[in-house]
Order: C-alpha cells, then sequence, then structure tokens
C-alpha cells in the first residue's frame, strides 16, 4: 500500500527525498559512499538524485547501514548511499530527489526568532547552521519586526531578546532550502554569534 500511495521518492507526507551529506566514506577505491541521515523522503536503489551545489545527477547504486544494504530506506535513518557515476560531494552537500530539489540559495528571506541578549546586529557576520554545514552569513536587512500584541508587521532597525522579525539573509555558500511549512528540517536554520 505505502509504494502504491506515496509518489517515488517520497515519505509518507509527501515530502521529496534529502540527504545532508555528513561524511564521505572511501575505505578503498572501490567503494565512495555518502553518508548522513535522511532528512525527508525515501529512496530506493535506481532512483535519479541530484548531488547540490554541483547539479550532477546519478542513479543510486545502493543503500547501506552497519546492519547491511537496503532495498527501501526513510527519514530518518542513518544511511550510506554509492552512486552509479562517481561525483565529487562533500561534507555539508546534498543528495536530493532529481525530479523535486530544493532551491539553491545564497540570498533569502526567513522569519527570525532572535534568543540572544546582545541585539541583531545587521551587517555582522555570523555562523549559519542548516543541516549539516556551517557557514558565514549576515543579515543585509529588516523587514520588519512583529509586534506581539496585534501580530502585525512594524518597522525595526534591530532585533532584541525574544523578538521576532522577517529579514534577509545572505550567505558565503550556497544553501539547499525549503520552504519551512513543507520540510521543517532543509527550511530551518541557526544563527550563531
Amino acid at each position: 500500500e505505502y509504494l502504491e500511495t506515496v509518489p517515488l521518492g517520497h515519505d509518507v507526507t509527501g515530502r521529496p527525498f534529502r540527504l545532508p551529506i555528513q561524511r564521505v566514506i572511501r575505505p578503498d577505491q572501490d567503494y565512495r559512499g555518502f553518508a548522513g541521515q535522511i532528512a525527508s523522503g525515501a529512496v530506493w536503489p535506481g532512483d535519479r538524485v541530484v548531488a547540490l551545489p554541483s547539479g550532477r545527477t546519478s542513479r543510486v547504486k545502493s543503500i547501506t547501514t552497519f546492519d547491511g544494504d537496503l532495498a527501501r530506506a526513510v527519514a530518518p535513518m542513518s544511511i550510506a548511499l554509492t552512486l552509479e557515476d562517481e561525483l565529487d560531494i562533500s561534507r555539508g552537500e546534498m543528495l536530493a530527489a532529481a525530479h523535486q530539489p530544493p532551491v539553491v540559495a545564497t540570498t533569502f528571506s526567513a522569519a527570525l526568532v532572535w534568543m540572544n541578549a546582545q541585539p541583531l546586529d545587521a551587517g555582522k557576520t555570523y555562523l549559519l547552521k542548516h543541516t549539516s554545514q556551517t557557514v558565514k552569513a549576515r543579515i543585509t536587512a529588516i523587514k520588519h519586526r512583529v509586534n506581539m500584541q496585534t501580530l502585525d508587521g512594524e518597522p525595526a532597525a534591530t532585533l532584541e531578546l525574544n523578538s521576532i522579525g522577517v529579514v534577509n539573509v545572505e550567505t558565503t555558500r550556497p544553501l539547499f532550502l525549503d520552504p519551512y511549512v513543507a520540510n521543517r528540517l532543509t527550511g530551518s536554520f541557526i544563527l550563531i554569534d
């Protein structure tokens, strides 16, 4: 029933396959596994995947776990994938469903809850942790702060402790993003001061 009701490459929630790469396993010249925890979706041998940010595609050759090879893997399993083609992929990159990849971007808007006693300093360089990668980032603009009494947006030059606002973010390397409402794991990040 699972295979009949869920589109190929999706999990029971309907989210497409996403595997942030945590480690590349290369014990010898015959094996190159791309390991991580599946953020969403499902994967089968033979599925077409895209490596991000390169955009190169391949097919899944095998799915391996500590207990052996699998015929299928779903979120949130930790796995290693081997591919039919030799692709250059490293930690912090992502394998995703080729037919429904995430957005690849260095600039984007986001709702942000500010949880630091020091106010947000627009223009300051912060670290941004997203899935399995950490990149340098800065807030290029504060679009508005949310008034907690009315929930309306209001102009703001900064965000103080426990403020919520909508900001524009710029990163030094591409991130592989889904809208938060579609995928909580690939649609969220943490800013680190």
